[in-house]
């Protein structure tokens, strides 16, 4: 929620991502790729990381430029959150093997026209490099990365206590659309009306970081997302998103509508997480198969433990 005034900002750099490693590699769990009909979401909390031999480790995965910057983060928790972030990206791929073992300290990162980061496979890397499509967001107190193959993929996150300074209303008629301001501007009661605004900004995030463009690239003014209502409900065995969250533009183009598929999710019991995924229209232009999200919680080298089907990965309402 960049508007907002979110902090750390993590840069990946390419022209100092190169670099010649001497330490064993740490051991990481393969998992299998997803498929073209579902995502992953993997996510840390910042907090359950305790152990200081652990944060040395995994200070040698970073690259030195990484490790520079994170060095040069004012306060202990902020260093800590950049220190994971990076972590988070680098393991979460590294995990997709397919003709051999990835290093996550090997992985190279660049940034398109808009900033969006994406991965960067060496030339001599073609046949083994997995598919993958990632997208990362996080806060002081949590960590998400979303993964996919293939699909173009956003996230972002956000503390559903999350005060706002502004007037969300004055706030909302700057950047959101005349249809999201009434439908704002009709809760009468102010956490509700908070909670909506939180959850709106996050779908509109997740959206533009699927496209890879930024806020300024794609003003959030130019959709609308929209939804029905529905009770909050578990991400169940099936993991299938919520079909009733769309987006449109304001311009009336409706073919927008069938082309993403947004999940809405309650995660860790403290956050609000939307995933934004492009449809796999492989089975022609208007038959669209349904994204099956699975939601992970890991702590890298220490363990990984499902919370899809449970109370830690709600679909909510919006």
């Amino acid at each position: 929620m960049n508007l907002l005034r979110r902090t750390v900002r993590i840069p990946m750099n390419t022209f100092c991502l190169h670099r010649t490693f001497a330490a064993s590699a740490l051991h990481l769990a393969p998992v299998q790729l997803p498929s073209r009909a579902e995502s992953h979401l993997w996510y840390l909390v910042p907090d359950e990381v305790k152990s200081v031999s652990l944060l040395g480790q995994y200070s040698e995965i970073l690259s030195p430029c990484e490790n520079e910057y994170v060095a040069c983060i004012r306060g202990e928790q902020l260093k800590k959150t950049a220190l994971l972030a990076r972590v988070l990206v680098r393991t979460t791929i590294a995990r997709y093997q397919t003709d051999g073992y990835i290093d996550p300290r090997s992985l190279k990162f660049r940034k398109n026209i808009h900033g969006k980061p994406e991965l960067e496979w060496d030339n001599d890397d073609s046949g083994s490099r997995p598919p993958v499509q990632f997208n990362i967001s996080h806060t002081a107190s949590l960590i998400a990365c979303g993964v996919t193959n293939s699909s173009p993929i956003g996230v972002d996150i956000e503390k559903k206590d999350r005060k706002i300074q502004n007037n969300i209303i004055s706030f909302a008629r700057r950047y959101f659309t005349p249809n999201e301001v009434e439908r704002l501007s009709s809760i009468s009661d102010l956490n509700v009306q908070r909670q909506h605004f939180l959850k709106l900004w996050t779908l509109k995030e997740a959206y533009v970081k699927a496209l890879g463009k930024g806020i300024s690239a794609l003003p959030f003014s130019t959709f609308t997302i929209k939804s029905r209502n529905f009770e909050k409900k578990e991400l169940n065995g099936s993991g299938d998103s919520d079909p009733e969250i769309t987006v449109e533009s304001v311009d009336g183009q409706r073919s927008l509508l069938s082309n993403w598929q947004f999940t809405l999710l309650e995660l860790a019991g403290t956050h609000f997480a939307a995933v934004c995924v492009a449809r796999d229209g492989s089975m022609g232009d208007k038959c669209f198969t349904p994204k099956k999200l699975t939601v992970m919680k890991t702590i890298p080298f220490v363990g990984d433990e499902s919370m899809s089907g449970t109370d830690a990965a709600i679909v909510c309402g919006f």
